[in-house]
């Protein structure tokens, strides 16, 4: 039988620290030619869009794919989880958090691999829906002590930054500028639903690193020229994604100031066979889009989880 997971029971499950290795895991599979990830698919309509990812990774017997909504009405997720062996749905399973944590969890993947191990001083652009787990993915991996967070909304950055203080037992300081809240940092992160520039390079501290997530449009960008020239390494979660989705990197392309060789996937970060950072000054840089890998490694995770805890509504469907 499938299992139907709620909202509620992915919150209760599913903690950041599993969800980096289980995304480790993952991305070191996905190095050795034994995943599959499909790029996002978009239907846009007058008044929504639909995405949908797809993704297989047979060592956890699994295969499946994603889907939101995003109407003016509000956002929807869901994972159907299938198995790689004989194709029989596993679980349906709600996924707004999931793909928060996924989130977070790759970024947290790309810190632990790409930021200097003493960093300690997070800066942050924004303060919404994914800025949480950007920032408990940070903190799984580095010793983090100090957050500078800016956002527009002032009130919702207060109380990002108090609930966010309680959470990690550390300071989290709302400042008044971006600039303020990067240019002490070592790990920088910006979370914007922004189509400008919203980080720009002359801001950066050497040796920083750098998770960029907001944007996965073509014509949108939160990073500056100025910050991909500085960057040292350039690494997204999937290259051929980025192709068509990462406009922090397509518009400088496009311009003829980034060559796509020299973006690289994270998956080859992960396994060591990719460039790594070379000095403590490097600058590096993750560019975050999602895929649907990301889902589908943290989806079994919640399943196995589920069947381990008696959790889920039981589905009686047609064989």
């Amino acid at each position: 039988m499938a299992l139907v997971i709620r909202e509620a029971q992915v919150r209760s499950m599913l903690a950041m620290t599993d969800a980096v290795y289980v995304l480790e895991e993952a991305f070191s599979a996905f190095a050795e030619g034994a995943a599959t990830n499909r790029p996002r698919t978009r239907i846009v309509l007058a008044n929504g869009v639909m995405h949908v990812l797809a993704a297989a990774a047979p060592a956890l017997g699994v295969i499946g794919f994603k889907t939101y909504t995003v109407f003016r009405e509000g956002v929807r997720f869901v994972v159907m989880l299938f198995s790689s062996q004989d194709g029989q749905l596993l679980a349906i399973i709600e996924a707004d958090w999931l793909g928060r944590i996924r989130t977070g969890a790759t970024s947290g993947v790309a810190t632990k691999y790409m930021a200097r191990p003493d960093a300690s001083v997070v800066g942050m652009i924004g303060a919404g829906t994914q800025a949480h787990t950007q920032l408990m993915g940070v903190c799984a991996v580095r010793p983090v002590n100090m957050v500078y967070v800016y956002s527009r909304r002032l009130h919702e950055c207060d109380v990002f930054c108090n609930q966010m203080s309680r959470e990690r037992g550390i300071e989290v300081r709302p400042v008044a500028s971006a600039k303020l809240a990067i240019e002490d940092a070592d790990i920088v992160i910006t979370a914007t639903t922004s189509p400008e520039p919203v980080l720009f390079g002359e801001w950066l501290k050497p040796g920083c690193h750098i998770n960029a997530i907001g944007s996965n449009w073509a014509n949108r960008r939160e990073i500056d020229q100025l910050t991909l020239q500085r960057s040292n390494l350039i690494v997204t979660d999937s290259r051929e994604q980025a192709l068509t989705e990462a406009g922090d990197l397509i518009i400088a392309a496009n311009e003829g100031l980034l060559d796509w060789s020299n973006v690289y996937e994270l998956s080859d970060i992960v396994a060591g066979t990719g460039p790594q950072r070379e000095t403590p000054d490097d600058i590096t840089l993750y560019k975050g889009i999602g895929i649907a890998l990301e889902d589908i490694a943290t989806a079994y995770h919640v399943y196995a989880l589920a069947k381990q805890q008696g959790v889920g509504e039981e589905l009686d469907l047609l064989p």
